[in-house]
């Protein structure tokens, strides 16, 4: 993972805000008005112990707004005294309350704009990053690390100003009215600094170790989840509880750790400032028996240094969680830093509907170093041809249709459709020229219809019906209760695999694309079943460019061309392929072209 500097994060981060910049001024404003309210606070016990309870004058600033009867008296002293007193804490619960609110919403908005960037990019990113990296990092990312850009901006940048603000307001107050209290308050600032700076680099790293190590655990529970049939099909709850608690207890050490790292650095910081309060109070009280400070002014440069130590105390404590937020903005963009490997080119041409013709010329393409999964592949494909691809499992079959899509792009050579190398197109057009049925199709957790017009959202309702009919999957959505508004459930698990093909294939029928690639569709089908689906891909497939996928050789009989690969290369391409089919099931005994898993290649 990539390492920032401080300064290059705070700047990426206040860029990622500046849409709201209107927002966040007038959060500054209000963060703002906290200080002069601060430094009103200890006002109302200075006039009463001095100008009440003792003899010296009214202060001079606030004798000046008021009328010469309203100071006459010791009782109206102690009536103005006591309505500051209520007017000051009510002005700051108001500033509080505004503040508190403007920060929030403001907040929220900030975290919803970064997890929408960050969500956009991680789609973006080509398909080897999340077969490298897996899934539920990403998901952290977006979910628990996202929200620093609040913490670090909102409820960091400007509370950190205006307590600066705050800070020195009230030394030069106190520089005014006693210079040495107001030094030794001041003292203990480089202190919390080298304290700050000592623990800065070690707090971060182990932030992120808390972090990584709590992605790590996210993934146990992810992987469990998304394939909890086959761990109880073969009753291993036991164990994958185990990995999940082994996992998150090397978390839980490693958050011990943080905590004792923050624990320590939290008493030397408590330490330290306790040691400047004891001095301001032994030298002011000092002063005060020599003259030469009121009780009310010590009273009152006792409030500001309180006060003041305060905001340090914040300051100094804030860098421990700062820390962990910036440990969090390191790993957001990281992951926005991450380039896709299948990038669109600037001047990239539009596409609007493709004639279908497809050319590899000399196409090879390897997920890694050690192997290539496809090796000098070179054919072409007519519009409106049906292509058959036969070869054993790895053989480099999804492969194919997957540089085809631009999932990937070749190590070397090029693909062309319509004599126009791939990378020429834009990306979104290029793929709405596919649809593609998979061999176990994908539905998301919404109705039959949304699942159907996926492809094509826009579509009406009988459009999507008419799709239905064509997959011969309408007979069965119309006998359910909801019919059409039928939820599916997660990855679509309350249909069978059968009634889910169908609703792949009806999917396929509504986006109406110019090429088809059809990925094993019938592979984990009943025969009858499969017969039905036959049906339907056959009026799927006219007028379209086809690649079919499949084991089974006589699923690919009533194609127009067959390819058979082997370890990455391509082996044969023939033109008759029912007779080739046939040679092939004769010379291996197999002659019933019904039989499951008869003609496998």
């Amino acid at each position: 993972m990539a390492i920032y500097h401080d300064t290059t994060l705070y700047r990426r981060l206040l860029r990622q805000a500046r849409p709201y910049w209107l927002h966040t001024a007038g959060i500054f404003l209000l963060d703002l008005l906290s200080t002069p309210l601060t430094l009103l606070v200890p006002v109302p016990m200075k006039i009463v112990v001095d100008s009440v309870i003792g003899s010296h004058p009214f202060p001079g600033f606030l004798d000046a707004l008021l009328p010469a009867v309203a100071t006459r008296s010791t009782s109206a002293v102690l009536i103005i005294a006591v309505v500051l007193i209520v007017l000051i804490a009510a002005l700051r619960e108001l500033q509080t309350f505004s503040s508190s609110l403007s920060h929030t919403y403001v907040g929220e908005k900030l975290v919803l704009g970064f997890r929408a960037l960050l969500f956009s990019h991680v789609q973006r990113l080509s398909l080897s990053y999340h077969d490298t990296k897996g899934t539920a990092d990403s998901i952290y990312r977006i979910q628990w690390d996202a929200p620093a850009i609040q913490h670090i901006v909102i409820n960091g940048v400007f509370p950190f100003i205006t307590a600066v603000l705050t800070v020195v307001a009230m030394l030069y107050i106190t520089f005014k009215i006693d210079w040495q209290l107001a030094l030794v308050a001041l003292a203990i600032s480089p202190i919390l600094i080298m304290l700050s700076r000592i623990y800065r680099q070690g707090l971060r790293r182990q932030s992120r170790e808390v972090k990584r190590i709590e992605s790590s655990a996210q993934s146990v529970v992810q992987e469990v989840l998304t394939a909890v049939r086959v761990v109880k099909a073969f009753g291993q709850e036991g164990r994958e509880q185990n990995r999940y608690v082994r996992r998150s207890s090397e978390g839980t050490r490693a958050r011990v750790r943080l905590a004792l790292t923050e624990g320590v650095f939290g008493l030397l910081i408590g330490f330290t400032i306790a040691v400047g309060a004891a001095a301001v109070v032994y030298i002011g009280v000092r002063h005060v028996q020599s003259n030469m400070l009121t009780l009310g002014e010590l009273l009152l440069i006792m409030g500001y240094v309180a006060q003041l130590l305060g905001p340090l105390r914040t300051i100094s404590k804030n860098a421990v969680s700062l820390q962990s937020h910036l440990a969090s903005a390191e790993r957001a963009f990281s992951l926005l830093d991450e380039t896709p490997e299948v990038e669109e080119r600037p001047d990239a041409r539009p596409l609007s509907r493709a004639l279908g013709s497809v050319t590899f010329r000399n196409v090879s393409f390897a997920y890694d170093e050690a192997r290539r999964a496809l090796n000098e592949v070179s054919f072409e494909v007519t519009s409106g041809t049906r292509l058959g691809v036969a070869g054993a499992t790895g053989a480099g079959k999804t492969t194919l249709v997957s540089l085809l899509t631009r999932f990937y792009d070749p190590t070397s050579g090029e693909i062309l459709l319509d004599g126009v190398d791939l990378r020429e197109y834009k990306l979104a057009d290029l793929r709405n020229q596919f649809a593609i049925v998979l061999q176990e199709p994908v539905l998301f957790s919404t109705s039959i219809a949304e699942n159907i017009a996926y492809g094509r959202p826009s579509a009406g309702y009988q459009d999507i019906v008419a799709a239905a009919e064509a997959a011969n999957v309408h007979e069965f959505i119309a006998r359910l209760p909801q019919g059409y508004d039928t939820l599916v459930g997660e990855r679509g698990m309350r249909l069978s695999g059968g009634e889910r093909q169908r609703i792949g294939l009806a999917r396929a029928f509504l986006k109406d694309a110019p090429i088809l690639i059809l990925d094993e569709p019938t592979s984990s089908v009943d025969l009858k079943t499969e017969a039905g689906i036959m049906e339907a891909m056959e009026r799927l497939m006219g007028n379209r460019t086809v690649f079919m996928i499949a084991h089974r050789l006589t699923t690919l009989e009533n194609c127009d061309m067959l390819l058979v690969i082997e370890d990455g290369r391509l082996v044969e391409m023939k033109s008759d392929v029912q007779t080739a089919v046939r040679a092939v099931l004769a010379a291996s005994g197999l002659d019933n072209p019904v039989r499951p898993g008869s003609g496998d290649v």
